[in-house]
């Protein structure tokens, strides 16, 4: 059961960072998603694209801790640490 209540907390930290990415592009940028994911990735800024993508991910964070969902609050954990290997992975290759 512990398993299966981290693998929700894990989905719902990776839907809310692919949220938040694409909230802050359709908010701040004017190109289009595609375009913007392109241009970031040409000028080197997919991580701080990703990073702020994850802002969201402490909402879900903290929701599930105040909802005591310890476990499913790991699993959001666990998310964010695989998104900031991505970003250390576009930072250094």
């Amino acid at each position: 059961m512990d398993k299966k209540e981290v693998l929700i907390g894990f989905v719902v930290g990776i839907i809310a960072n692919t949220l938040g990415t694409l909230l802050y592009i359709v908010l701040f940028s004017d190109l289009g998603i595609p375009e913007t994911f392109r241009a970031a990735v040409a000028q080197g800024h997919v991580g701080s694209l990703l990073a702020l993508g994850a802002i969201l991910n402490l909402v879900a964070f903290f929701g599930f801790l105040r909802l005591r969902r310890d476990k499913r609050a790991r699993g959001v954990m666990i998310a964010t640490l695989l998104t900031a290997m991505v970003i250390l992975y576009y930072k250094f290759f």
